[in-house]
């Protein structure tokens, strides 16, 4: 039987789409579907969600914010973190444009977001004080407008396509479209991302995904599991705990945040891979990812109170989050040539059985080899904005 593709979202004017509250099914895909709903009240009036159902897996999917990944389910089990904002938010409530540069956060509560495109890292000012660039870029406030949802009975896979554009007149043209895909037994999605200039004029980008884990993953014992080439931590209030870089404490009521860059190593095709461990390494979650598309890597800590957003992220990038400025100085930006584009693979699975975290670590062994990690001990120029 062929895949059946439904169009959710068009904002042409004209075009038939799917009403909200539905449920997508085929006949033959037992255990696969999709729910297209949409939020209602508070900050998250407007919002439109898809979820991927897959066996006891559960994907949601916000389109309206830029096709962010809110939390998968697994059972009983959960992926994310609980943040203090009451989400997913509208775009219509978060100001990122807001003279500190820090409104971004007030939408901040997804598994995954993708943080760019003209920029992705912290917020930055022209000597005027005027804001230049806002806290972790636009386009994971951007409403996608196309989306389309797919089942395949013969490959017994869910397929969503979104399309969310970040451009402005006279400035940067960019285009994001997204494939999301999960197969049955698969307990994890797999992100293809294209990225194009829309523009007959160059254009730099940026990109990272802000991959976040809280409460149960996360707790007093977690550790990350990564094959590091070289580690530097971002200021000296990381530095103070680089001792400990890999590993988590229990919630700690006023922490703050510590900041890790590193070059990971990879295969010869570039494809690396990172783990969060809980601290019995019964359950773990898995990012794969390439090198050679996403060569940072940075690990936030951010271990305060639950109350407060008890959290860490593990985030592959093209660059890491400093200042753009900065970072294009240091070369770490994406060039597109006129009607350019470039591509971005990631996967995270869930690993629900020990046997799994055992299996994941030993693969990660493989890739650090021999090779001892160089783990500086202070910021180091070329990684860390003065």
């Amino acid at each position: 039987m062929a895949a059946k593709i439904w169009n959710v979202i068009n904002s042409e004017i004209g075009n038939e789409t799917v009403q909200p509250n539905a449920t997508l099914s085929l006949p033959g895909t037992t255990g696969l579907s999709v729910e297209y709903e949409l939020a209602r009240g508070g900050l998250s009036d407007g919002v439109e969600v898809l979820t991927l159902v897959n066996g006891d897996a559960k994907i949601r999917v916000i389109p309206t914010r830029g096709m962010s990944v809110w939390e998968m389910t697994l059972g009983e089990q959960r992926l994310g973190w609980k943040s203090p904002v009451r989400g997913p938010v509208h775009p219509k409530f978060v100001d990122v444009g807001e003279p500190s540069g820090l409104g971004w956060l007030d939408g901040f509560d997804e598994l995954l977001v993708r943080c760019g495109l003209e920029s992705n890292g912290a917020p930055e000012f022209s000597e005027n004080g005027a804001l230049k660039y806002p806290l972790h870029g636009r386009i994971g406030n951007k409403p996608a407008h196309l989306v389309d949802v797919s089942i395949d009975p013969d490959a017994k896979e869910i397929t969503v396509v979104g399309v969310v554009e970040e451009v402005r007149f006279h400035f940067l043209k960019l285009r994001l479209t997204t494939t999301i895909k999960t197969r049955a037994g698969e307990n994890g999605f797999r992100i293809h991302d294209k990225v194009e200039n829309l523009s007959q004029s160059p254009a730099e980008m940026q990109m990272l995904y802000h991959v976040n884990f809280g409460a149960p993953l996360l707790d007093a014992g977690s550790k990350v599991v990564a094959p590091i080439k070289t580690l530097v931590p971002r200021n000296r209030h990381a530095a103070e705990g680089i001792g400990g870089w890999s590993s988590y404490e229990a919630p700690q009521p006023g922490f703050e945040e510590q900041v890790y860059f590193a070059e990971l190593l990879a295969d010869g095709a570039g494809a690396t891979q990172v783990m969060l461990k809980n601290a019995h390494s019964t359950a773990g979650a898995l990012l794969k990812f390439n090198k050679k598309q996403l060569p940072c890597f940075t690990i936030w800590k951010n271990t305060t109170s639950l109350a407060d957003g008890y959290v860490t992220g593990l985030e592959p990038g093209t660059n890491f989050p400093n200042p753009r400025t900065y970072e294009g100085d240091q070369g770490r930006v994406i060039k597109l040539g006129p009607g350019g584009s470039c591509d971005f693979d990631f996967e995270l699975t869930y690993l629900s059985q020990a046997a799994e975290v055992v299996a994941t670590e030993a693969a990660i062994a493989r890739l650090q080899g021999d090779a001892s990690a160089i783990v500086h001990e202070e910021p180091q120029d070329g990684w860390c904005a003065p």
